[in-house]
């Protein structure tokens, strides 16, 4: 079972796959060896020119980065955001900071950065 898991419900599956190579701090080439998926194929799901994998190929990566498989099927467009409390899904990028397992110390950080990020917003006119 999946331990890691993903980005906001709202990122394209392009971003959610970058930002959890990211954070797992690999290359392509590292993540092709480990998944058996090609380079060529990972990146041109990355820059978003391939925008259907298949589930297989989604369940690699799922398994790969530690992460709910439905998160990636949700990215994908093949399963519907789920409204509710109980049947939230984690959207991708809660999903990739949870498997981080932060301490402490990093989760006050990235919750500075957060407050940060969101204060730089636009506010509407």
């Amino acid at each position: 079972m999946p331990d890691t898991p993903i980005p906001p419900a709202a990122a394209s599956l392009s971003e959610v796959l970058r930002l959890l190579r990211k954070l797992k701090a690999q290359t392509l080439r590292q993540v092709e060896t480990e998944t058996k998926i090609s380079n060529a194929y990972l990146s041109q799901l990355e820059n978003g020119t391939t925008t259907n994998p298949s589930p297989h190929v989604l369940h690699k990566l799922a398994d790969h980065y530690g992460v709910p498989y439905e998160s990636l099927m949700e990215a994908a467009g093949y399963l519907k955001p789920t409204t509710g409390q109980q049947h939230e899904r984690l959207g991708a990028v809660e999903a990739a900071l949870m498997s981080l397992q932060l301490t402490p110390e990093e989760q006050e950080k990235v919750t500075e950065f957060v407050a940060f990020l969101r204060s730089q917003r636009k506010k509407p006119t």
